[in-house]
């Protein structure tokens, strides 16, 4: 099978691709490399079974092409962090909403498996959980631009099952909640790697709010083994699945257990929650 898997160079992305690599597929990696990285890629970047494209998902004619020679499209790549957010709102929403777009325009009228990676953020301010697929979307105003990604990322679910009932297009959404693994960068406001960061350094851990606020994190590797099986599974054509870890754990916990985890003696301070979307920090 050919896989083409957008955003290869992501966290993520470069997951998916050494996975489905050692499981004997072909794939085609696409990225623009503005937060993937080359170096994520260095274990299979000389496989006579892996391409690399430098390329955007913005570019429709160079989407198509790689539509056209693959037999499922994984779509990951997107603006991402709340950080690299607020900095390019404008350009954040474009890539997220013309990038998926263009991905389904190109599967339109081919016999091709498209997963489109959405996010649990689109839930947003929803107080009821668990979360179901089938919940209402509780969004907040679009004057705060913290949430233009989740409304971004609410369209292309939106686009991507328009496209499957008016285009036939064989589409599968998934929601993907807090992942952490190997290769995650803080860069863009990640909590995990930026709480390991100030405990390896000894500088305070910094917990925005009060800590009590509860988060599920996944592995890496269990995200992708959930994407491996699914675009598997026929009955998921046209379907929406949550994919995520059921144990919560606080905040003020988390970097208590990484301050732990890393012997670490740094300070856990506590600062105002409204300065994490200042300083572009998740508390995901």
């Amino acid at each position: 099978m050919r896989l083409l898997i957008t955003g290869a160079a992501g966290f993520i992305g470069s997951h998916l691709a050494e996975r489905f690599l050692a499981d004997g597929h072909h794939v085609v990696g696409l990225d623009n490399l503005s937060t993937g990285s080359m170096d994520n890629l260095a274990s299979i970047k000389d496989s006579d079974s892996f391409e690399c494209v430098i390329g955007s998902v913005r570019d429709q004619s160079l989407v198509t092409e790689l539509v056209d020679q693959c037999d499922v499209a994984i779509h990951m790549a997107a603006a991402v962090g709340v950080k690299y957010i607020l900095e390019r709102p404008s350009y954040s929403i474009h890539t997220n909403v013309n990038g998926t777009e263009n991905l389904l325009h190109a599967a339109s009228g081919r016999d091709k498996l498209v997963l489109i990676a959405s996010t649990s953020e689109v839930y947003g301010k929803s107080t009821k959980t668990p979360f179901n697929e089938a919940d209402d979307l509780v969004l907040g105003s679009t004057a705060n631009m913290r949430w233009s990604y989740a409304c971004a990322k609410a369209l292309d679910e939106c686009l991507a099952l328009a496209y499957a009932q008016e285009s036939k297009v064989s589409t599968i959404i998934t929601r993907l909640f807090n992942t952490t693994g190997p290769r995650q960068t803080g860069r863009y406001g990640m909590v995990v790697p930026n709480f390991i960061e100030q405990a390896m350094s000894n500088e305070p851990i910094t917990v925005y709010g009060s800590g009590d606020q509860s988060r599920c994190f996944s592995h890496v590797a269990d995200i992708v083994e959930a994407i491996v099986k699914i675009i598997n599974v026929p009955k998921a054509v046209g379907q929406v699945f949550n994919i995520g870890n059921d144990q919560e754990i606080t905040i003020e916990g988390l970097a208590q257990m990484i301050k732990d985890m890393t012997d670490s003696k740094s300070e856990i301070i506590k600062v105002p929650y409204e300065q994490a979307y200042t300083h572009g920090f998740e508390d995901m």
